[in-house]
């Protein structure tokens, strides 16, 4: 009998994809629990910044951590603002379609809106303490936010990018806002975690993100909330977070020293 090439010669027998589906997410979890049970609370994810990476933006910085969170930042210098007063730093913080893992709700969802509205309040409360508004009266400056994947800590890269893309811009700032997020397990003995993936968040019984500027040792911004235990215990995990600002901080400082490097080395066009 004569084969028809037209078409593709599927297997005699086949499964219901249902089944794989169910072994993956299986194997996801089993991975997920050995590497929260093996993982040092202490340790920081690796941390990769890069600035001045946009050439349509007057500044530009992208974060990466490595529990797989993106985030990419771009910023522009002062504009003059219609209305007379101080100046203004406007934030926006916005996710891709792709970021979560997942089922995601329709984009444009009230609750997806009011999430991102969150997300940029506390983004500019983060950084409104780092830079010299009072040098740009009547002006206002931008930055925007695209968190690319949700690995988990997304809030604390972006206000680390946002900086970085800040003074990526040339804009004058007493020095770089640092993010750091901590989460603390449902265990009852449990202690809080440094940069938690998005798995320990989803499981976390409290959550803290707070923002430091490193040169000043002044913290700029505290986000937290859930069942964290006594006030010696929040106490704890705001030192933590602390010392976890300070030792990303030398990272994020030479990223933006590379990008000025780099733009003194580029002849003019």
């Amino acid at each position: 009998m004569p084969l028809d090439h037209r078409r593709l010669r599927g297997p005699e027998e086949s499964q219901p994809p249902t089944l794989w589906a169910a072994a993956a997410a299986e194997d996801e979890e089993d991975e997920e629990g050995a590497g929260a049970a093996a993982r040092d609370p202490c340790a920081l994810r690796p941390l990769f910044a890069r600035a001045g990476l946009l050439s349509q933006a007057q500044g530009s910085a992208y974060v990466e951590l490595g529990s797989g969170t993106k985030v990419l930042c771009a910023a522009w210098g002062p504009r003059e603002a219609a209305e007379p007063g101080p100046g203004r730093l406007i934030c926006e913080f916005r996710r891709a379609p792709f970021a979560g893992r997942g089922a995601r709700g329709r984009p444009g969802a009230a609750a997806e809106r009011e999430a991102e509205r969150e997300a940029a309040a506390a983004l500019r409360e983060a950084l409104e303490p780092a830079v010299r508004l009072g040098r740009y009266p009547r002006a206002r400056l931008a930055v925007s936010a695209l968190l690319l994947q949700d690995g988990g800590s997304a809030l604390a890269a972006a206000v680390s990018a946002a900086a970085l893309a800040l003074a990526d811009a040339g804009v004058e700032m007493y020095d770089l806002a640092v993010g750091c997020a901590l989460c603390r397990p449902p265990a009852p003995a449990a202690s809080w975690m440094l940069q938690p993936a998005e798995p320990e968040e989803r499981r976390a019984a409290a959550r803290l993100t707070l923002a430091l500027l490193p040169a000043l040792n002044q913290v700029s911004a505290v986000l937290g909330g859930g069942r964290g235990g006594p006030p010696e215990d929040w106490a704890q995990a705001l030192r933590l977070g602390l010392d976890g600002c300070h030792r990303q901080y030398p990272v994020l400082r030479q990223s933006l020293l590379r990008a000025a490097q780099r733009r003194r080395s580029t002849p003019p066009s």
